[in-house]
């Protein structure tokens, strides 16, 4: 089997730091080429993959503003289906842009929807509903407009997460700065308990970031780190007592909470799109609809056992468990044909 992935070109292919989408891509990548199958990922050019790289966008938008967003994403997808004939499958993580592109070629396109960014863009999958493949990555993502072949949650190397038995001294927020994301309220939660936040992420809305988080930041009680790589990744999500992700909008997936789990570290979470899918309640943390709940059940976060909290991701979320689902997604649609 041949297959084409086609991965973001917002950051390099597995990310530096921040990338949620190429995380996955690079992840499934290396899962199917350690199955034997024959994978040409198409990303960035400095990507860093063991299958076959395929590039003509040299290095992320993101780390270049000088570069067009809406001019490489153009070449990027192009590039992939002018030859789309030398492959099995082209596996679309490029959101809704690809689907265009999908009538033009004869090579049968899976997408995975990484959450839709923006109901505006629903018209787009609506009118390719009956030409694609359509995977979503949990059941509280799926829209009722559209037909789905399967659902694969999200995968991670557990490698890279190293369990940590005893709880640290402080709470963590991990993710985009950004009010859906809930910062403010994580601040607030923290402030309340009485415990150290520290808070880790892109700033993904500058104002919201002046207004509500920097006037709480001060070294001591509310710690702003930036956006980190793997590494310190897994210290602050290992060293945590709980992660905090007091979110106000319908997560797709929650790729934080789980790498939080991975570690042993519990999650709070605001109880909202794939939530209950991806915490295990009572067990590997607690879902809550507000602050003064959040507040109340991090009382009880040292009750839970940290080792649950991994052996729930172990069981449910590594990256073996999704190669396995997207190679039977692959082999459902080849033999459909």
């Amino acid at each position: 089997m041949k297959v084409a992935l086609l991965s973001p070109i917002a950051w390099r292919t597995p990310p530096r730091h921040y990338g949620p989408w190429e995380t996955i891509v690079s992840l499934l990548a290396e899962g199917l080429v350690s199955r034997g199958i024959e994978v040409t990922l198409f990303a960035t050019g400095d990507s860093q993959t063991s299958a076959r790289l395929d590039s003509i966008c040299p290095a992320p938008y993101e780390e270049n503003k000088q570069m067009d967003a809406k001019v490489w994403e153009c070449l990027h997808i192009a590039h992939l289906f002018e030859q789309a004939d030398q492959f099995d499958i082209i596996h679309n993580n490029y959101d809704f842009l690809p689907l265009s592109y999908s009538r033009l070629v004869k090579t049968p396109v899976v997408t995975t929807i990484h959450g839709f960014s923006n109901p505006k863009i629903l018209p787009v999958y609506k009118a390719y509903n009956q030409d694609n493949y359509y995977v979503s990555i949990s059941e509280s993502d799926r829209s009722p407009k559209l037909d789905y072949l399967a659902t694969v949650y999200h995968g991670i190397d557990l490698d890279l997460f190293s369990f940590i038995e005893e709880p640290g001294d402080y709470l963590l927020y991990f993710g985009r700065i950004h009010p859906d994301k809930g910062t403010y309220e994580a601040i607030q939660i923290a402030r309340r308990f009485g415990m150290k936040l520290i808070i880790a992420g892109i700033i993904q809305d500058n104002a919201y970031f002046d207004s509500q988080v920097l006037p709480y930041i001060d070294k001591n009680n509310v710690i702003y780190v930036g956006s980190v790589g793997p590494e310190r990744r897994n210290e602050l999500l290992g060293g945590a007592f709980a992660l905090l992700h007091p979110i106000y909008f319908n997560e797709p997936f929650g790729l934080s909470v789980v790498e939080s789990m991975a570690c042993g570290t519990p999650v709070i979470a605001f109880n909202r799109g794939s939530m209950p899918e991806v915490i295990n309640e009572g067990q590997t943390g607690f879902l809550v609809t507000n602050i003064n709940e959040a507040v109340d059940k991090l009382k009880a976060i040292a009750g839970l056992d940290r080792r649950e909290c991994r052996r729930w991701v172990k069981k449910r979320f590594s990256k073996e468990r999704m190669v396995a689902d997207y190679i039977s997604v692959y082999d459902t649609i080849i033999e459909m044909l």
